[in-house]
């Protein structure tokens, strides 16, 4: 499912107009990443939480040359997935 995908199924189960659903959608991706940027945790109950996670420096390898090669410490973002919605994915279809 792409953007536009979920636009037009967040439209339909909403009732709201694509326009409307579009907003909404944008609304919510930018409030998120703010609020990750800012090392603020967004935890939607049942679904998860986004935070921002520390990632310490580390030797890697230039996979061209095999050389090793230094690479520096990062904050990076982190979706931890809810109950609910693990236990969502994990069910088995019959």
């Amino acid at each position: 499912m792409n953007k536009g995908e979920l636009i037009e199924a967040l439209a339909a189960k909403s009732e709201l107009s694509k326009a409307a659903a579009g907003r909404t959608l944008d609304a919510l991706i930018e409030i998120i990443t703010a609020k990750v940027a800012k090392k603020e945790d967004v935890q939607l109950i049942g679904f998860g939480t986004f935070k921002a996670a520390k990632r310490a420096a580390r030797t890697g390898k230039n996979p061209r040359t095999g050389e090793a090669l230094k690479i520096a410490a990062t904050t990076v973002p982190k979706f931890t997935p809810g109950a609910a919605f693990k236990a969502a994915v994990a069910k088995k279809k019959k």
